[in-house]
């Protein structure tokens, strides 16, 4: 049986995290998949690790924590910096970030700089959820932990979060066009129309999925 290789970067500044972490994957690992995974514990570690992946098996995952010893240059200061610069240099690379911070202000800030595929407060973290979130974010991304989503929930009539393009697609599907024809309307792939709806579902705290049910929310809350 063939099997599809994934390809994994993981950053964090203790290695027995990293330990762990490797560990559940492997642990969990379907059997039709193959992990190579590389680690690292500083910015210039993980940014060379990025650079060199380009052009050598580009990462498929990228699991980032936020605090991180900086680069010597003092050009990249933290897990943040690497998501950024992964979503230029690798832009089908999937980055899941993994942090203790979990003041609602910080979550903000890195859901709008990064939009990340996952976003894990560590505090929530079990080996359960870190395997469950692996193969979410493979399959049918975002995944987010129960503080992130909690938060995201309880700041949903932030304008932030509600950007330009999220408001055509609710204006889009209020006047009842298919999401297929979504494209014909906003530049814009289809995965990434399709993730934006799913996190408006979750912004919105859409519970059965229903395209209807985000309608209904978003127009009881004014966006609409």
């Amino acid at each position: 049986m063939s099997q599809q290789r994934i390809n994994i970067l993981m950053v964090d500044d203790h290695p027995i995290i990293l330990e762990g972490y490797q560990n559940v994957l492997m642990a969990t690992k379907k059997d039709d998949y193959e992990y190579l995974i590389h680690t690292a514990n500083t910015c210039d570690a993980a940014n060379h690790l990025l650079q060199r992946s380009v052009n050598d098996n580009p990462y498929d995952v990228c699991f980032f924590d936020i605090s991180l010893p900086a680069s010597e240059d003092g050009t990249i200061n933290s897990g943040e910096d690497l998501a950024l610069i992964t979503r230029d240099l690798l832009p089908d690379s999937k980055i899941i970030i993994l942090t203790m911070f979990n003041e609602s202000f910080r979550i903000h800030n890195i859901i709008k700089a990064i939009n990340p595929e996952g976003f894990l407060i560590k505090s929530d973290l079990t080996s359960y959820e870190l395997a469950e979130a692996f193969q979410h974010v493979l399959t049918s991304p975002p995944y987010y932990s129960s503080t992130v989503s909690n938060f995201l929930k309880r700041s949903v009539t932030s304008k932030v979060y509600v950007d330009d393009i999220n408001r055509q697609i609710l204006h889009l599907l209020s006047q009842g066009i298919k999401t297929r024809s979504f494209t014909e309307y906003i530049d814009l792939s289809m995965s990434a129309i399709e993730k934006r709806k799913k996190q408006l579902k979750l912004l919105f705290g859409v519970e059965d999925g229903k395209d209807e049910t985000l309608l209904k929310e978003a127009k009881d809350k004014g966006f609409l």
